[in-house]
């Protein structure tokens, strides 16, 4: 089987109430964002409930001043009976440039269901992502 790649981005304008005292993205605003984007790739993957496991890695590159765009892509990388991992990586870009890698982690999250347990992630639907995937 092979390895799933749902896919989400979120795009955010890094605005003063999203700064620490340098005028940068401060960093609990950005792992907020980060476990945003994951969370909802895991969703997508999994068309089901998720809660976070942990947090296997994040780190930091460069900081994002005030007024950058923060583009973060959230791509489910793993995907096992009701685990996911998902790696997101993060890019800042100010107007008419070019844009930076400034963050990246990888998140462990699970489907549950309605009891808040571990729920099977349908088989038929990661196969349907996967040849969904190969035909185009």
């Amino acid at each position: 089987m092979e390895t799933p790649q749902t896919v989400v981005s979120l795009e955010e304008l890094v605005l003063p109430a999203l700064a620490n005292h340098h005028g940068t993205l401060f960093a609990g605003q950005g792992l907020q964002l980060m476990a945003k984007a994951a969370y909802l790739a895991a969703r997508a993957h999994a068309r089901r409930d998720i809660v976070m496991a942990g947090v296997k890695s994040v780190d930091f590159l460069r900081p994002v001043p005030v007024g950058h765009t923060l583009t973060l892509r959230a791509q489910v990388v793993r995907s096992g009976r009701a685990s996911m991992t998902v790696r997101v990586l993060g890019s800042s870009a100010a107007v008419a440039q070019p844009a930076q890698e400034v963050l990246q982690g990888e998140f462990e999250l699970v489907a549950i269901d309605a009891d808040g347990r571990p729920a099977t992630i349908q088989r038929d639907q990661q196969d349907k992502e996967n040849t969904h995937e190969q035909s185009h």
